[in-house]
């Protein structure tokens, strides 16, 4: 009985030591790398740079008033369209009672300078008549007439411009109404009626009244990093991105660029404009956050492949090709334009070759 224990335990170690050994060697064997591969593409390679900013109008109008006063009457609302001198406002003007008191004394002294010029020139003007007086006094006469009758009027208009802010003579000519001074669009209104405006002075810019601007002529205005401002230049194309339009590209051109940088946050930064071409029936809303794709250069319908696919070594750029099954050789190639994931190919490959991607 014994013996069979001891054969049943050597049994039971041999089969014990058997399976330590088998699992170790499964452990030690390596699964074979398999290397997926894949082809070159024939696509466009655009080099960019990226600037950010608003689309605004290339021609924004403040219409202010010529006079100071109230707001009677507005004839606009921000949104409409308006042509060159249409009216915009009209003012009541509220005068100044100094300017009153000393304009109605003018005209007090100016009356009474005419009357007496009167009463002069008609007491001469018949002596004259009668032959008592040379011809050359009457003139001097008359003309100190007409020169009284002159500054009355003029004290007269005086006093009515500063009350009324226009004369009987001036017919539509007054400072009492505000008209556009371009064809546009009302993009703001920021008074109402009853409120008092003021005129611009050496003093004071004045009280907007409307904002009009030309809509069929947009630019686009950011900032460009000084790292990447001097890889740009005037003419460059844009492609534009407006935040609150999706799915839409805009063409411009760039105009200008700021020959000197504002600092931002640590980094210079420096102003562009571009002119927007919008198309025949296109709309864009004034201060819409855009951003611009500045293309520094490009490559058409050339053989690229993605830039993790190559090797670089010193000055060279090398890929491996599959010339068997999981079996490859290494390859120079020569390489041209990046734009950051893919780079263009001109020579060491053909739209055939298969590419090995490399592990991780």
């Amino acid at each position: 009985m014994k013996k069979v224990l001891k054969i049943i335990g050597l049994l039971v170690f041999i089969g014990l030591f058997g399976w330590v050994v088998f699992y170790l060697y499964n452990q030690s064997k390596k699964a074979p790398v398999v290397y997926e591969t894949e082809l070159a593409e024939v696509t466009n390679i655009i080099k960019k740079t990226v600037a950010t900013g608003s689309v605004v109008p290339r021609k924004e109008i403040e219409i202010k008033p010529q006079e100071s006063g109230i707001i009677t009457e507005l004839y606009i609302e921000a949104g409409d369209m308006v042509e060159k001198g249409d009216l915009i406002a009209k003012i009541q003007i509220i005068p100044e009672m100094v300017q009153v008191n000393n304009a109605e004394a003018q005209l007090r002294r100016a009356e009474i300078s005419y009357k007496n010029a009167e009463i002069e020139y008609k007491r001469k003007k018949e002596l004259y008549n009668t032959g008592v007086i040379p011809q050359s006094e009457f003139q001097e006469e008359d003309l100190r007439f007409q020169t009284a009758e002159a500054d009355k009027d003029a004290a007269l208009n005086n006093l009515q411009l500063i009350k009324e802010g226009v004369t009987a003579n001036m017919k539509n000519q007054t400072n009492t109404l505000i008209r556009s001074t371009i064809k546009g669009m009302v993009l703001d209104v920021p008074i109402k009626e009853g409120n008092s405006v003021i005129k611009s002075n050496t003093f004071n810019d004045g009280t907007t009244v409307a904002m009009v601007a030309d809509m069929g002529n947009m630019v686009f205005e950011g900032k460009v990093d000084e790292t990447e401002v001097g890889k740009i230049r005037q003419g460059m194309s844009l492609m534009l991105s407006i935040g609150a339009i999706e799915d839409e590209k805009y063409d411009a051109f760039l105009e200008t660029i700021a020959p000197k940088g504002v600092e931002e946050n640590g980094a210079i930064q420096f102003e562009i404009k571009a002119a927007v071409k919008l198309k025949e029936g296109q709309f864009i809303r004034a201060g819409y956050s855009a951003t611009a794709d500045i293309v520094l250069d490009r490559r058409d319908s050339v053989i690229a492949i993605k830039e993790k696919l190559i090797t670089f070594s010193n000055d060279s750029a090398f890929i491996e090709i599959e010339t068997g099954e999981q079996l490859f050789e290494k390859r120079l190639i020569e390489t041209g334009l990046s734009d950051g994931i893919k780079i263009e190919v001109k020579e060491g490959l053909t739209k055939e070759d298969k590419i090995k991607i490399p592990k991780g």
